[in-house]
């Protein structure tokens, strides 16, 4: 009779176990959820450090020469040299 009640207090417990792996709190599908959750975070956060990259570079050329200073003069503000003149051709 002790063997029998040893056999199923065990039997409980392995119960008891299982449920707590398919429903209690950090069961297989929360913790597949948080993963996917991870994955996406990091593949943000890659694209993020990339564009911090190329951010940076363009600041140390920003920095260190004039060239982009100018480029960028030209290109977004429309800004001539003092003896240069705009010409501008449009295709039809």
């Amino acid at each position: 009779m002790a063997a029998r009640l040893v056999a199923l207090l065990l039997v409980g417990l392995l119960v008891a176990f299982h449920a707590q792996l398919w429903i209690g709190r950090g069961n297989l599908r929360e913790i597949a959820q948080l993963q996917e959750q991870l994955a996406a975070r990091q593949a943000a956060n890659a694209a993020l450090a990339t564009s911090n990259a190329q951010l940076a570079a363009e600041v140390e050329d920003l920095k260190t020469g004039m060239q982009m200073v100018e480029e960028k003069a030209r290109m977004e503000l429309g800004m001539l040299k003092p003896d240069e003149v705009f010409v501008h051709y449009a295709r039809r």
